[in-house]
C-alpha cells in the first residue's frame, strides 16, 4: 500500500544538489509525486511529495539523514495523506505586479482568508524594472473560491484592495 511523505530540504546551493536528492529517492524505490525547488539567496530550498510503501519510506528517511550529513543539507520529513479537493470550489489564478513594498503577500492572504478562499499555491519574486531599474515585486497565486461567493462582487472588492495598495492585478478563472 502506497503512503505519502512530504520532504523539505534546505542547504547551501551547489551544482548537483537536485541530482543527489532525487538519486536517494530513486535508490530507495520512492516516487516524486510533486515538487517545488528554488534557489533563495545562496541557499537551495525544496519541498517534495514522495510516495512509496512503508519499507521504502523508512529506508528513504535513513538515506536522507546520511545525505544531510554528507552534503550539509537539513531535511524534515512528515507523513501526510492525499489532499481531497473540495467540489464546491472554483480554481482561479491571481497575478499581481507592483513596486516592491512591505506587506503585499500579507494583504493578499488576509483578503482571501477573510472570505474562506483557499490559497493552493504562491510564487513571488523581486526584480528590477526594465528601463528604470525600480524594485518590482510579482506574485502569482492559485486560489480556490467557494462557489457560494458572488464572483462579480468578489472581483470588485479585490480590485478595490489592489487600487488602495497600488497593485496591478488580475483575478481570472483557471482554464484547462
Amino acid at each position: 500500500m502506497s503512503q505519502l511523505i512530504v520532504i523539505s530540504a534546505i542547504g547551501t546551493d551547489r551544482t548537483g544538489v537536485v541530482q543527489d536528492i532525487s538519486r536517494a529517492i530513486l535508490s530507495c524505490g520512492g516516487n516524486i509525486e510533486e515538487s517545488r525547488m528554488a534557489t533563495l539567496g545562496a541557499e537551495f530550498a525544496m519541498l517534495m511529495l514522495v510516495s512509496g510503501n512503508w519499507h521504502t519510506l523508512n529506508r528513504l528517511e535513513t538515506s536522507l539523514e546520511k545525505l544531510g550529513d554528507d552534503a550539509n543539507l537539513t531535511f524534515t520529513i512528515r507523513k501526510t495523506d492525499v489532499h481531497e479537493p473540495r467540489e464546491d470550489r472554483m480554481p482561479y489564478a491571481v497575478d499581481v505586479v507592483a513596486l516592491d513594498q512591505q506587506g503585499i503577500v500579507y494583504h493578499l492572504a488576509d483578503f482571501f482568508a477573510a472570505r474562506d478562499i483557499e490559497i493552493a499555491d504562491v510564487a513571488t519574486r523581486r526584480y528590477a524594472a526594465a528601463h528604470t531599474g525600480a524594485p518590482m515585486f510579482a506574485v502569482q497565486m492559485a486560489v480556490n473560491i467557494p462557489s457560494r461567493l458572488n464572483l462579480a462582487h468578489l472581483r470588485e472588492e479585490f480590485l478595490e484592495l489592489c487600487d488602495r495598495l497600488n497593485l496591478d492585478a488580475i483575478l481570472e478563472p483557471v482554464k484547462n
